[in-house]
């Protein structure tokens, strides 16, 4: 009687990987998963090659075999401080989509707290778990800087410069002089602003410093002095804003324009003045910097910068290094955009007589 006989691990056919392709098309491990990933920077004739090595060797692409052969985990770090403020989460979409494409997992980290922060960066669990880091507008020290760079991996920021690191970001003391300009040729002289909590729960955000000496900048290369008490700061959000613009119209007199740092500080300026019955932009004109999915909404002049084009070239950046496409640090100025709506006009004063 017979018995069936199961062949031994050692006898059983090995299965083509990754590494068998790419020495049969004579192109990379990267170029063979691009290419059959449908990537568009790969040339019609290295796909060609790459699949017919593939149908030759019966080649079945398991991500986690891939990865296993090419000593990466697949898996992008994205780390954020705020994971529900729309900036952020509108960037982390844009990342997201170009990564998903590539075939890369993502892998958030929200911190949500200074305290937090210190502690990710302390027990750094993103080593041996990701390929490479993405970070969003986190103002790093040395430490947490020392600590990302011990991982000896790729790095990109979106929205903070950190020396010898790729990044993308907009020029935020230029977008603020484009607002503040568009009022001034307007007319406009009392120009208040409506700034982001500056320590905004301990993290010191890079970018409110940057609009503030902006602000600044453009009134006084207009010839207009800057006024402390025209500066009033409100918490993140609609209700920051809401109540900040309640501070300056309790002071002696009221602006005639008001420049918030971002749309949701201005959207809710414009929730206090109208509840107050006082016209915009008749009696003040508001803009703000972002153009968010609101903006639209309450017809807010704002200064638009495209958030998710930011996160989708900073994968991209990523991408290009991992794939050694890129060596020196780069650093890419997104442009940002005036866009005019129905917030703003000419002063009051100066408006044409009804």
């Amino acid at each position: 009687m017979s018995e069936d006989v199961q062949p031994s691990r050692a006898q059983r056919p090995r299965h083509a990987g990754i590494i068998d392709v790419a020495t049969l098309a004579g192109v990379s491990p990267a170029t063979v998963s691009r290419s059959l990933r449908g990537h568009d920077n790969v040339s019609a004739a290295t796909r060609q090659r790459v699949l017919e090595a593939a149908r030759e060797l019966s080649y079945s692409a398991s991500p986690q075999a891939s990865g296993l052969a090419s000593g990466r985990t697949r898996t992008i770090g994205v780390v954020v401080p705020f994971v529900t403020r729309w900036f952020f989460a509108t960037a982390v979409a844009g990342a997201y989509d170009v990564l998903h494409e590539a075939g890369y997992d993502v892998l958030l980290y929200h911190l949500g707290s200074p305290d937090s922060r210190d502690r990710f960066f302390e027990r750094m669990p993103l080593a041996r778990r990701v390929d490479a880091v993405l970070t969003l507008s986190l103002p790093l020290n040395e430490e947490h800087t020392l600590a990302l760079r011990a991982l000896d991996m790729p790095l990109v920021t979106l929205g903070a410069r950190l020396p010898g690191v790729a990044g993308v970001r907009i020029d935020d003391a230029a977008a603020v002089r484009q607002a503040v300009y568009h009022l001034i040729h307007q007319g406009h002289e009392e120009i208040a602003m409506i700034a982001g909590d500056e320590d905004d729960r301990g993290f010191g955000f890079l970018s409110s410093r940057a609009r503030r000496a902006g602000f600044r900048q453009a009134l006084e290369s207009a010839g207009i002095a800057f006024r402390e008490d025209l500066v009033v700061s409100g918490e993140y959000g609609i209700e920051g804003g809401a109540q900040a613009m309640t501070a300056l119209m309790a002071g002696p007199t009221l602006p005639t324009a008001v420049f918030a740092e971002y749309d949701e500080l201005a959207i809710g300026a414009l929730r206090t003045l109208r509840r107050a019955s006082i016209p915009v932009p008749g009696r003040i004109s508001v803009i703000g910097i972002d153009d968010h999915e609101m903006a639209s909404v309450v017809d807010l002049t704002t200064v638009a910068q495209p958030v998710p084009d930011q996160g989708a070239a900073a994968s991209r950046l990523l991408l290009d290094i991992l794939d050694g496409r890129s060596v020196e640090p780069v650093d890419v100025v997104v442009p940002t955009r005036l866009v005019v709506r129905g917030t703003t006009g000419a002063p009051f004063s100066r408006a044409p007589d009804g």
